[in-house]
C-alpha cells in the first residue's frame, strides 16, 4: 500500500458519507478498467448536502480527466460542492489541463482524495495545490481498494516494472497439456470467457517461443459471448494489447498467425544477428536484445523496457519454461490458475519448470487471494509470498 506523503491530509476514520461516495467513485473508475491505459482508472463524484449532483470517470487517455467529467455534469453546483476523487488530482499540463485548477475554479469547498498519485509529476503536488486554495483536502478514504483498481500503474512508477499476471490452466492433477503437447480444451468455455476479461485489462500479453511453435496463438480478445467486451469493442475504445515473444535463439516462424495480426508486436532475444530480422522488421516487428546468462534473454530487463513503453499490466500466457523462469526471477505478482474436474495423469506436462527445487524448505510459498467457481472449473487467485 502507497503511504500519503501529505500526513495532515490522511485520515483514519472515516464517515458514512464518505465511504459511501467513495465507494461510488470508485464504482465509475471500474468503467474505465479495458479502456484507459496508460493512464490509471479514476472515478470522481461531486456532491452537495449528501447529495450527487454530478459524477464521471476516466475513459480514454487524451480525453478529460473524472473530475471534468463529474465538473462538467454538476454545473454550478460545483461551487461549495464536495468532490470524491480515487486519485490525486492532476498538477501538470500533459493532453489534459491540470484537475487540480479546474476544481479550485470550480469553487468546490473539499475536496476526498483516496490515494495519492505515484506518478513523480505528481507525488502530492495536486494536493497541496487545493489545500494552498484553502479547500479542506482528506487523503486515504478507501485507498486499498483504490489501488487495486490500478496495480499496473502503480507497479510501473514505483517499481518501474509493469504489473505481472501469469495465467495457467491445468488438470486437478496440476497438469497443462499431454505428453504430446495436446492442450485444447483443458478448461471450459466460461473460463475461457473469463481469460478474455484478463486480456483485455492488459497493456501486453507475452508468451513463449515453445508456446508459439506448438500451439501458433493469437493472443487477442475475442468478445464473443461477453457483453461488456462487445460494447467496448464495438465501439473501437480498447487498442489490442501489444503481443511479446521470449525467443532466446529467434525461432519465430515469420508465418506465425500472432504476427499477422494488428497492433504491436515484440520479439524479445538473445541472439546479437539472425538472418530472419529484416523480414521480422518489414512486418513491422520490434526485436530487441536483452541478452542474459546461459544465452536467454534477461528478464528483468525486458521488464524494465516494458514500462518505458507505458506497460502498466502484463500479462503471462506461456509453458512451463517462462512461467517458471519468470516466478524464480521473482516477477510474477499474481497468479490465476484455471483448474478443471479432471486428471490427465503423471506423463502429461506439469505446470511449471521450477529447477533448483531439491529441499522443501525451498518451496514457492503462495497466498490465497481468490478461490471461485468458473463454470465447471475453479479460478485460483495467488500471490507469491516474495512478491
Amino acid at each position: 500500500m502507497i503511504k500519503s506523503r501529505v500526513i495532515k491530509n490522511s485520515v483514519t476514520e472515516s464517515s458514512g458519507a464518505d465511504l459511501r461516495f467513495m465507494a461510488r467513485a470508485i464504482q465509475l473508475a471500474k468503467r474505465g478498467i479495458y479502456t484507459t491505459h496508460p493512464n490509471p482508472r479514476v472515478g470522481c463524484v461531486i456532491t452537495r448536502q449528501d447529495q450527487i449532483v454530478g459524477e464521471g470517470w476516466h475513459m480514454r487517455a487524451g480525453e478529460p480527466h473524472a473530475e471534468v467529467h463529474a465538473l462538467n455534469a454538476a454545473g454550478e453546483e460545483s461551487d461549495g460542492a464536495t468532490a470524491y476523487v480515487t486519485l490525486e488530482p492532476c498538477s501538470h499540463h500533459g493532453r489534459t489541463p491540470p484537475c487540480a485548477d479546474a476544481l479550485i475554479k470550480a469553487g468546490v469547498s473539499r475536496v476526498v482524495i483516496a490515494m495519492q498519485d505515484p506518478n513523480p509529476q505528481v507525488a502530492g503536488s495536486g494536493i497541496a495545490k487545493i489545500k494552498a486554495a484553502g479547500i479542506d483536502v482528506s487523503v486515504g478514504v478507501l485507498q486499498a481498494e483504490a489501488e487495486a483498481l490500478n496495480p499496473g500503474f502503480i507497479a510501473r512508477l514505483t517499481r518501474g516494472r509493469p504489473f505481472v499476471r501469469c495465467k495457467l490452466a491445468m488438470s486437478l492433477d496440476g497438469r497443462t497439456a499431454m505428453a504430446s503437447g495436446e492442450s485444447k480444451w483443458i478448461t471450459s468455455t466460461p473460463a475461457r470467457q473469463d481469460v478474455q476479461r484478463l486480456r483485455a485489462r492488459c497493456d501486453a500479453i507475452m508468451t513463449g517461443i515453445g508456446t508459439v511453435l506448438l500451439d501458433d496463438p493469437q493472443l487477442d480478445v475475442r468478445p464473443e459471448g461477453i457483453e461488456e467486451l462487445h460494447v467496448v469493442l464495438a465501439g473501437e475504445t480498447q487498442r489490442p494489447p501489444m503481443r511479446v515473444i521470449v525467443d532466446s535463439t529467434l525461432r519465430t516462424p515469420v508465418a506465425s498467425r500472432l504476427l499477422a495480426l494488428p497492433g504491436k508486436k515484440l520479439i524479445a532475444t538473445a541472439v546479437e544477428h539472425s538472418e530472419i530480422l529484416d523480414t521480422l522488421r518489414q512486418k513491422h516487428v520490434n526485436v530487441c536484445r536483452f541478452a542474459g546468462g546461459d544465452e536467454r534473454v534477461n528478464l528483468p530487463l525486458l521488464m524494465e523496457y516494458l514500462a518505458a513503453l507505458e506497460i502498466n499490466e502484463l500479462m503471462v500466457e506461456a509453458g512451463p519454461v517462462l512461467s517458471g523462469a519468470m516466478l524464480q526471477a521473482g516477477l510474477i505478482d499474481e497468479l490465476v490458475i484455471y483448474m478443471a474436474p479432471h486428471l490427465m495423469g503423471d506423463q502429461a506436462m506439469g505446470l511449471m519448470t521450477l529447477p533448483g527445487l531439491d529441499q522443501i524448505s525451498q518451496r514457492v510459498m503462495l497466498k490465497t487471494k481468490d478461490i471461485r467457481a468458473v463454470g465447471d472449473d475453479w479460478r485460483i487467485t495467488l500471490q507469491p509470498v516474495a512478491a
